[in-house]
């Protein structure tokens, strides 16, 4: 099978000083840097002492598994016939902490919600969630189960 890759450079941004000469002596801070985009500041989970205001980890992921099933989306739909006009989805994942504080998501759900032209066949816009999983680059890569709550309003 073909093969491509990904690069991104990810830079420490949170050495106050003394560098980790102690737990507290740092921030949890660093950057997202990939050639030619814009750059992301990240911090991380809140509940770790991060920095509410930055992107961490698991808004990363859970943003990357939302933008995948919606990119696939709207090529099946397009496909499909079915004309899409407004997309947008509110994700929610469940985390857990075990023991020695390592943590998991243990499953998300997707809610998109969908504008549709008057006329679509909303069964046919709903199962379309239904097969991106097999194909999604990303929620083929996890190993939490993914599930899907869509909504769908008809274009006035």
């Amino acid at each position: 099978m073909p093969t491509h890759d990904y690069t991104t450079r990810i830079q420490w941004t949170g050495n106050r000083g003394d560098g980790t000469a102690h737990y507290h002596a740092y921030d949890r801070t660093w950057d997202i840097a990939v050639p030619g985009k814009a750059l992301i500041h990240c911090s991380n989970d809140p509940l770790l002492g991060g920095d509410p205001a930055k992107m961490n980890p698991e808004d990363l992921l859970l943003s990357a598994l939302s933008a995948c099933h919606m990119l696939w989306y709207l090529h099946y739909a397009s496909d499909a016939g079915i004309v899409v006009t407004g997309y947008s989805d509110s994700p929610v994942a469940v985390g857990e902490v075990g023991r020695g504080g390592a943590g998991r998501f243990v499953k998300a759900t997707l809610r998109p919600h969908v504008l549709v032209k008057p006329g679509t066949d909303l069964a046919a816009a709903e199962a379309i969630h239904h097969r991106i999983h097999d194909v999604c680059f990303i929620a083929r890569s996890v190993n939490f189960p993914v599930d899907y709550a869509p909504t769908f309003e008809v274009q006035a």
